[in-house]
Order: structure tokens, then sequence, then C-alpha cells
């Protein structure tokens, strides 16, 4: 059974490997195709874009990694990000301000335990990004009247079930928020649920709502690349 998952994963490695051939070949694109930690989630960011530096992502998402918590749910996840901007920064997936601002992509693929794979849902997956888009409006006027609170003006701007493959669930949300006080930020956020119901994987892209307007097209196919295959065995 491990030969044949490993040989599977093989086989996906390969098809993103001819993929990346074949848009080279084909003179126009020029991508870098990212796979996930479970060898069953892949997307693609232009190739201008930068790595960030991996420890200073972990830090942004678990915080204190010298903490047993953080370090718990690290064990549970793959992340990665790239970032449009010269120089990488952690700080740009949530920026509130940025002059030239620039797209920003985040990826995770998280192992669910077994009590949130009891209580997964499709509102599950639109909160997957880590940011508030399905609660109720009680909490949500909680949350914006506290000075603390850094996400504010909440707006959805699209919401899509995607059409189930091969048992694959997932969700397409985009939506606008005022980070820490600054100008409108536009999220556009993907999340699949794993055909075995054991991980969920998300990608985040970022800008602000003026960037995201004048890229839309870009960032489309960023978002639109991102594809979880279930690997047969």
């Amino acid at each position: 059974m491990e030969r044949t998952r490993v040989g599977a994963r093989l086989v996906v490695a390969a098809a993103i490997a001819v993929l990346v051939g074949a848009s080279a070949g084909c003179g126009g694109a020029d991508f870098t195709y990212v796979m996930g930690g479970d060898g069953q989630s892949y997307f693609k960011v232009p190739a201008s874009w930068r790595k960030v530096d991996q420890k200073s992502l972990d830090e942004k998402i678990f915080g204190d990694m010298s903490s047993a918590l953080a370090q718990a749910e690290k064990k549970l996840s793959w992340t990665v990000a790239y970032d449009g901007f010269g120089t990488p920064s952690a700080d740009h997936l949530l920026a509130s301000a940025a002059v030239p601002d620039e797209p920003f992509a985040f990826a995770m693929v998280s192992a669910l335990t077994e009590a949130q794979r009891d209580q997964v849902s499709l509102n599950g997956l639109r909160n997957a990004g880590m940011l508030p888009v399905v609660v109720t409006d009680e909490l949500r006027k909680q949350m914006e009247e506290s000075a603390a609170y850094p996400f504010k003006g909440f707006e959805l701007l699209h919401d899509e079930v995607l059409p189930s493959d091969n048992g694959v669930r997932g969700v397409h949300v985009v939506y606008n928020f005022k980070v820490l006080g600054g100008p409108v930020q536009t999220f556009d956020q993907t999340a699949y649920l794993a055909a075995d119901g054991t991980r969920v994987s998300v990608l985040l892209i970022r800008c602000s709502a003026t960037c995201y307007r004048e890229r839309a097209g870009e960032i489309g196919k960023i978002a639109q690349s991102f594809k979880v295959k279930r690997i047969p065995g």
C-alpha cells in the first residue's frame, strides 16, 4: 500500500513537471509550480515572485516556535508563501498598507484530528484561511466594536461551492477587510477538503482592493491553478 501511495505521488509530480515544461515551451508563461506537502495539492505563481523565508512564515502563522502548542500545530501543517515584492516578507501576508502594493500568496495543508474530521463543513472551509469569513452577526458586531481587533469592515464579494472532483470538495470565496486600520485589503481564498477527509488545503492570495482590481486576471489564474487531486490507493 505504501509503495502504491509513493508511486502515485511520483505520478502527480511527473504530471506537474510536464505542465512546467509545456508552459515554458509555449514561449509565454513563466511560472513557479508548487506542490503541497501532502503530494496532492499544487498551484502556480509568477516566476518573478519570491519565496518567503520559512522560519519567519512559521512565526507569523504559529507564533513563538519555542512553545509546545506552536510546535504541535506546525507538526500538523505544511506551509509556504510567495511574495510579489522584490524583498519578500511574511509581514506582507496581512499588510495594512504598502506602496506600491504587490500580491502575496500563502498556502497551507493541515492534517485534521479525528474531532476536526467529524466537524468539518463548507463553512469550516470558508474559515480555513484563518480569517473570520463565516460568523454570526452578533459575533461579527462584537469583534468589529473591539478596538484591539485588527480586521474591520468585512465585505463578502464572491462565494462559490466548487464542483466535487473525485470526492474532493472545495469552496472559493473573495472578501474584503480593513487590516490594522489601513486601506481595504482583498483576500482571494480557495480551500479543499481531501477525498478521505483527513486534510484541508488552502490557498490565500492578498492584495489591496485597488491592486486586486487592477491585477484581477493575474490573481484569478493563480487561484484557478490551485487543485487537489485524489491519489488512488
